[in-house]
Parts: structure tokens; sequence; C-alpha cells
């Protein structure tokens, strides 16, 4: 059984300026230098009229890793993202999120939302199911996880609304 996690943000700026944070190259560069972990890196990134997709890769240091969750892997954890982000009509992107543990039978794969909320507002969502297909400690290990992409959303939300402040 999958475990679902929903982040929220609001944001003192519009849909559209946080959109154009999101997907740029230099921003996530930087989001993953300071946070990304060993290994970091972006992968691909594309974005046009049509909207942006990525793929990102985190790095967690084994000693970082639950022992429960280390049992799964040898060595450092690595965790690929690919995001997509699109126009959704005026003041609205709507995307997907898809994360993988690549040696794990983890995984998580979900939605994002970005709307402006009026007078320059906007809230950022993402809803997410967290899945670990082992027998009997399965659902512990999602428990483990979905707290750490809960953690990491909050820590990328606080870097991105740091940077919005200081580059506008």
């Amino acid at each position: 059984m999958a475990r679902q996690i929903t982040h929220r943000t609001i944001a003192e700026f519009p849909a559209e300026r946080v959109y154009t944070v999101m997907v740029d190259p230099e921003f996530l560069k930087a989001r993953l230098a300071r946070l990304g972990g060993p290994g970091a890196a972006l992968l691909e990134h594309h974005v046009d009229d049509k909207g942006a997709r990525y793929r990102l890769r985190h790095g967690v240091d084994a000693d970082a890793v639950p022992p429960m969750v280390r049992s799964l892997v040898n060595g450092d954890l690595v965790i690929q993202r690919d995001e997509t982000l699109v126009p959704d009509g005026p003041g609205r992107y709507s995307g997907t999120v898809a994360v993988a543990i690549p040696g794990t039978p983890a995984s998580a794969q979900g939605g994002m939302r970005l709307a402006d909320l009026g007078e320059g507002t906007s809230e950022f969502v993402v809803d997410a199911a967290v899945t670990v297909k082992v027998p009997l400690i399965g659902g512990k290990i999602e428990s483990m996880v979905a707290g750490q992409i809960e953690g990491l959303l909050g820590t990328e939300t606080a870097f991105t609304l740091d940077w919005l402040r200081q580059h506008s």
C-alpha cells in the first residue's frame, strides 16, 4: 500500500515568477549544489513555451540513510527525479513528479500544481504516493521515505523562497 504525502507552500510572489525560477537551470543547479548531496546533478533540462521537463539526481550519504532503508542499498543512496511543469491557463501551472531510487523497490509518483491566489501570492502543491514493494516492512519504509521526501520538499521550498527574495 502506498503512503500519500501532500506538501503546500504559499509564496509572496505570483505563480509566473515562481514558475520562471523553478524551471531555470541555473537555479536548479544552485539548489542541487546546496541541497542535492553527493553526486547531485541536473541530468536533463528542456524549457519552451509549452512548459518544462527536467531530470535531477540527488545523493544521500550512506551514513544519513536510516538503517532499515540502508539494508536495501549498498553505499550512498541515489535518487532520480523527473519533473514536468506546464502552463495551464493564466497564473496556473500543473505537472508531474516521478521519483526512482535505482536498485531499490522504492518509488514515488504524483502531481504538482502552482497557481495564483491573488494580490501577488501563489500556492505550490505537491501530491505524491510513495511505494516500497517489500513484504512485511514495506509500510514502515514507506513512512520513512515519505518523511524524508516531505523534509526535502520543505528545505527546497525555503531555498526557492530565499532565492526569489534575493533575485527579485
